[in-house]
């Protein structure tokens, strides 16, 4: 039997699974803690993956979903949270030397598009838009069944759209970005500058409150969350509808934490949306999912790209 063997580079956890190409469950699994005490995160991810590669069969593959800016081109991983040691690491030559088999790379929003896409809620569509809605915006695209790139293989990074030309600072340091607006984040940091003004609410005020403290006090009817998430939905929906403009999908997927909060965020989108696209037609047939992968949307993501690759 043949086999692909997919790792998911992920801030808290390593995973790695080996699956059968006509099977959606893995033959084999495990997770490690990605932080450790010791440096050589590398040779770690080595034992990770010879414990779980299934025994007398083929391995045709080694797909690797990775946070942070890689180059997919050239499989390095330009840099990844919480493994310092990678920084220009390239991760699928070495990979490659070791095993003996191809292994390719890309980064995790790119992954869990191309894993909705074939494994999940995007299965039957040909153009696809996933956002993930977490605590930070993360984006991927499929057109015409295949995943887009770009030169540099840097392409799709939705998040980092700017929707307000003079905005509050995004993560990144640029000001007005989708992602400093809809993303966890974003929510929390107008929620605490607004507290710090004075405005009334039932959240403290000495305290970080965390997206999900704000949407369960929106839930209880306080006035300041629920605007925060309004906020949120609006410039989703001014982004969405650059992205319709740009990519014309057929469904836009959103995966992520945020994206759970339901009418508390899309009420807000789905005006917004209506609003910002300049025809109609844009929206016609449009189909708005969630995410069905959940946590495994990295390691079938990782093996959809492999899989891809060996066509």
């Amino acid at each position: 039997m043949r086999t692909i063997v997919a790792i998911d580079v992920g801030g808290t956890q390593l995973r790695a699974a080996a699956y059968q190409h006509d099977q959606l469950e893995p033959l084999t699994h495990n997770r490690i803690e990605t932080k450790a005490k010791e440096p050589n995160a590398f040779g770690r991810l080595i034992d990770l993956i010879e414990g779980i590669w299934p025994k007398n069969m083929i391995v045709d593959a080694i797909g690797v979903s990775s946070p942070g800016p890689v180059d997919p081109h050239n499989g390095i991983v330009i840099m990844t949270p919480n493994i310092k040691e990678w920084r220009d690491f390239p991760i699928t030559a070495k990979l490659s030397e070791h095993f003996g088999v191809p292994a390719y790379l890309e980064n995790d929003a790119n992954l869990a598009a191309l894993g909705e896409w074939k494994f999940g809620a995007g299965r039957g569509h040909h153009n696809v838009l996933y956002l993930t809605v977490s605590t930070g915006v993360g984006g991927g695209v499929i057109i015409e069944d295949r995943l887009l790139q770009g030169i540099h293989g840097l392409a799709a990074e939705l998040g980092h759209t700017t929707v307000q030309a003079n905005g509050p600072l995004c993560g990144c340091g640029q000001p007005g970005h989708l992602e400093a607006f809809s993303s966890g984040t974003g929510i929390e940091r107008f929620v605490a500058e607004q507290l710090k003004a004075g405005r009334e609410s039932i959240l403290p005020v000495e305290k970080k409150n965390s997206a999900y403290t704000i949407a369960k006090a929106a839930k209880q009817g306080d006035t300041l969350s629920i605007e925060a998430y309004q906020i949120a939905g609006t410039y989703l929906g001014i982004g969405v509808a650059n992205f319709l403009h740009a990519f014309d999908p057929s469904i836009v997927i959103f995966g992520g934490g945020v994206s759970q909060s339901g009418p508390l965020l899309f009420d807000s989108f789905n005006e917004s949306l209506k609003q910002r696209v300049f025809h109609p037609r844009y929206l016609e047939e449009l189909v708005i999912a969630r995410a069905e992968l959940g946590d495994n949307s990295g390691l079938l993501g990782a093996r959809a790209l492999a899989e891809f690759k060996l066509q």
